[in-house]
This record gives C-alpha cells, sequence and structure tokens, in this order.
C-alpha cells in the first residue's frame, strides 16, 4: 500500500487512504480503542491489568505519595489502596513513610517492578508504532505533535 499525504484542509472528509474519515470525535474514540487494546494485550501477556501497567509507568521516574498517585490514575483512595496492594504483593512496587508526614505514603516502583515496566514498555512502543506504520515519517511526527497538544492542554504535563 502507498503512502499518500493527507490533505492540507482541516475539513478534509478523507483519510491518507481516500476512505471516508471519521471525524474529530469518532476518530479520537476508535485511536483510543485501539490504543487501549494494544496496552490489554501487552498487560495481559504479563499478568497485569491495564490499570497496573499504568501504574508501573507513573512510577517509572517518579516517587509519589498515594494521594497524588491516585489523581493522576484517576482512582479513589480505597481504589488506589487495593492497586498498590496488589503490586507491593508481587514486590513490583514498595511504599514507605513520608518524611514530612509520617501517616502519608509514597510508592516508589522495586527493581523487578522496573524490568517488567522496561518489558512492557518495549513491548507496548512496538505494538504502538505498528498501529501507525502506514503513515509516512512527516505523518508520523505531525500526529505525535498533535496527540502531545491535546495531552498537555489537560493535563499540564
Amino acid at each position: 500500500m502507498q503512502n499518500k499525504p493527507i490533505a492540507e484542509t482541516p475539513d478534509t472528509d478523507q483519510d491518507i487512504d481516500g476512505n471516508a474519515g471519521l471525524g474529530l470525535v469518532d476518530g479520537l474514540a476508535q485511536l483510543s480503542f485501539l490504543v487501549q487494546g494494544a496496552l490489554g494485550k501487552v498487560a495481559a501477556e504479563h499478568g497485569l491489568s491495564v490499570i497496573q501497567l499504568r501504574l508501573l509507568g507513573v512510577l517509572r521516574d517518579r516517587t509519589p505519595g498515594m494521594q497524588e498517585l491516585a489523581h493522576h490514575l484517576g482512582l479513589d483512595k480505597s481504589s488506589m489502596t487495593g492497586l498498590v496492594d496488589r503490586a507491593e504483593r508481587r514486590d513490583l512496587v514498595r511504599r514507605t513513610p513520608a518524611p514530612h508526614d509520617r501517616r502519608s505514603f509514597l510508592v516508589s516502583i522495586t527493581p523487578q517492578g522496573q524490568q517488567l515496566a522496561r518489558q512492557c514498555q518495549d513491548l507496548a512502543d512496538r505494538q504502538i508504532r505498528e498501529l501507525a506504520a502506514h503513515l509516512t515519517d512527516d505523518q508520523r511526527a505531525r500526529l505525535s505533535l498533535l496527540a502531545s497538544a491535546v495531552v498537555n492542554h489537560h493535563t499540564g504535563i
């Protein structure tokens, strides 16, 4: 299949293959389903749920408190506690008392959790890149910039 450029008009009604476009809402929703499906496969291959996979992803480069982690993952306190309990039993994360408040806990990833997170990241990276493999380099770069703009606007990252 030959790559075709995307029409330059923002209201194009065809995709790069000349098929009817989905529109913004359906296009983003369907893309989200594809990405979530890929993440679900990666998680399942490693005996994880998607939310456990997300937990490991968040903890790769930070050690947040339970409340911050719950906010980041969109979970309530009891769900967050259960998620961390299960991950802790698998030696994927560890809770330590927060230095500023001994009633609070910080959550960090263990070496075993880091190893699993790297494996999952590598597999997820391959599977998600495959979703866009039919796009040109320029189209993938534009998609990345647009996705980053939407995410950054709504998360403040």
